[in-house]
């Protein structure tokens, strides 16, 4: 996982946050894909692909995020 230490921390959130909004009108595409999620509707392979296209900046900044703590937290 050090590949993910490598990319800088401010693109990962701005594009994390980009991702988790677009498009903005009418509605989020990862809204709209958690609630066809919530509803059992999503079964497309489509939709299926557009969530994880959404979602996977989100992940990767949680993941960063998370390795930087740990690693803040070992040092003390």
């Amino acid at each position: 996982m050090k590949w993910l230490d490598r990319f800088p921390l401010p693109w990962l959130a701005l594009l994390a946050l980009w991702m988790a909004i677009a498009p903005i009108s009418p509605e989020p595409h990862l809204v709209e894909k958690l609630r066809m999620l919530a509803a059992g509707t999503l079964v497309r392979p489509l939709d299926i692909f557009d969530l994880l296209l959404h979602v996977t900046p989100l992940v990767l900044l949680a993941l960063r995020l998370w390795r930087r703590w740990r690693r803040t937290t070992r040092s003390r």
